[in-house]
């Protein structure tokens, strides 16, 4: 579970064990979205008058192609989160690192799922490698050249 009620927070801190699901309903078209879905742990508490904060660390994969080879590779993404949550209207509640809280069908809650969507997708990155060496596909005719030589002659670059 990724969404607390705020009276239930009022009783002191809660611990979050949960799963960001890859097919839940905050990722948006065009999402990196994780392979298997976002394992999320940490503690949410009160900090002060309609604040609450989270710390924790989440945690997935995520499938994405080499920017050399073209052949599919696993990135393993792990971070730490430090999210504070504000009511409307209270102090800091518009700055932009504050998260809003939401309304759900027990009052006002807060669902970090919006907060760590926004974490994981900072931590995504944007290219990636088969491995460090990775020679990449022949421009000519695409043969991987990790797998082997092509038969396309390599002539040398002359200025």
């Amino acid at each position: 579970m990724l969404s607390f009620p705020t009276r239930s927070l009022s009783q002191g801190a809660v611990q979050v064990h949960g799963d960001l699901d890859p097919d839940d309903r905050v990722w948006l078209e065009g999402d990196q979205r994780p392979s298997e879905g976002l394992r999320v742990t940490g503690r949410l508490s009160g900090a002060g008058a309609g604040r609450f904060y989270f710390s924790g660390r989440f945690s997935g994969t995520v499938l994405g192609e080499c920017r050399r080879c073209l052949v599919e590779v696993k990135s393993k993404i792990g971070a730490e989160a430090i999210l504070l949550f504000a009511e409307d209207g209270t102090e800091g509640a518009d700055d932009p690192d504050v998260f809003p809280l939401g309304r759900g069908r027990n009052g006002t809650e807060v669902d970090l799922r919006p907060a760590l969507r926004e974490q994981w997708l900072l931590e995504v990155p944007a290219f990636v490698l088969c491995h460090a060496d990775c020679k990449g596909r022949c421009p000519t005719c695409g043969v991987n050249l990790n797998q082997g030589a092509c038969s396309h002659a390599r002539k040398p670059i002359s200025n």
